[in-house]
């Protein structure tokens, strides 16, 4: 069953991706290694309302105007499909599901074995040419994922508590 996007929708989607910019480009901390935002929050908001395809496309839409507008480092394809590939795992884990402690932790984990540990190493390695065995790229990693995984995890449960999504889902499905 396809689900259509009305204006309605379309303009929600595009308050949420234009705050992912904003969070991600304009108040994101970022490194050639390293890149730490809060643009997780509007997109966890998007994937309860909107489910995991849409999701990732508006993560990526997001991923482009941000990188085409306000970049801090060059722009590479393998970040965009994690922008995707992100916004289908917030959409697999929220939509049309309670947040929970146990599925926000779960997702936040996933989310940084997948991007953390897999693919954005091997990204940073055909970009810059950097060394997968460097110990300098894991630590990095490994002290982020110590403090992000707590901290995401009570942001989203937090979020996903205080917001009323399902009253939102009904009026955004309803129009």
């Amino acid at each position: 069953m396809k689900r259509k996007l009305d204006a309605y929708k379309i303009a929600v989607m595009a308050m949420l991706i234009a705050l992912m910019v904003v969070l991600s480009q304009v108040f994101g901390f970022e490194t050639q290694l390293l890149k730490i935002t809060f643009s997780f929050v509007p997109e966890v908001v998007m994937a309860t309302l909107f489910g995991p395809f849409w999701t990732g496309v508006g993560a990526v839409v997001a991923d482009v105007i941000g990188n085409t507008l306000l970049a801090k480092s060059p722009f590479f394809i393998g970040f965009t499909f994690n922008a995707f590939l992100g916004g289908l795992i917030y959409g697999f884990f929220f939509y049309k599901k309670e947040i929970t402690l146990k599925n926000s932790f779960l997702c936040v984990l996933v989310n940084t074995v997948v991007f953390s540990f897999c693919l954005t190493p091997l990204w940073l390695s055909l970009m810059y040419g950097m060394d997968l065995t460097n110990p300098g790229l894991w630590t990095t990693r490994l002290i982020k994922a110590v403090i992000v995984i707590p901290l995401e995890t009570m942001i989203i449960y937090i979020v996903g508590r205080a917001l009323p999504y399902q009253r939102l889902a009904k009026k955004l499905h309803s129009n």
